[in-house]
């Protein structure tokens, strides 16, 4: 059984790990944890290494709560939701965790949600986690 993490560092983001990692201890699942950069000329070199030492610190999570676990740092051209989306079919991943957190409708409207369209597109089921902006 594989699990998916939509992994940004977020506080919510290690919320959505800890519970991935509960539920694979529970189905002695592998956590595949991936943070999606949309790449190209949009991203800089510390969102890069942000993201490469969130990695690190998720997978030195798992590992040490003894669950299997990969990282994966994509930057594949794709919004983050569309990216995790197409990845979770590639990699046959049987259930998808995401973070989602309160935006108001212009917010929405400007940036989207990712967490929205893995909901609605994604081919497996989804667990979200919801924490409000405050």
């Amino acid at each position: 059984m594989k699990f998916l993490v939509g992994y940004n560092g977020s506080d919510v983001a290690k919320e959505v790990l800890a519970l991935a990692a509960e539920h694979a201890k529970l189905f002695q699942a592998k956590v595949l944890v991936v943070f999606s950069l949309v790449g190209g000329t949009g991203e800089n070199p510390a969102d890069i290494d942000k993201a490469r030492q969130d990695l690190v610190f998720a997978e030195k999570f798992l590992k040490d709560k003894s669950v299997a676990c990969e990282t994966y740092q994509l930057a594949r051209g794709r919004a983050p939701g569309e990216d995790l989306v197409n990845f979770a079919d590639e990699h046959e991943v049987d259930q998808i965790y995401v973070g989602v957190e309160k935006k108001s409708r212009t917010q929405k409207i400007i940036v989207g949600s990712n967490a929205q369209y893995i909901i609605l597109k994604a081919s497996c089921p989804v667990v979200s986690v919801n924490r409000s902006t405050r």
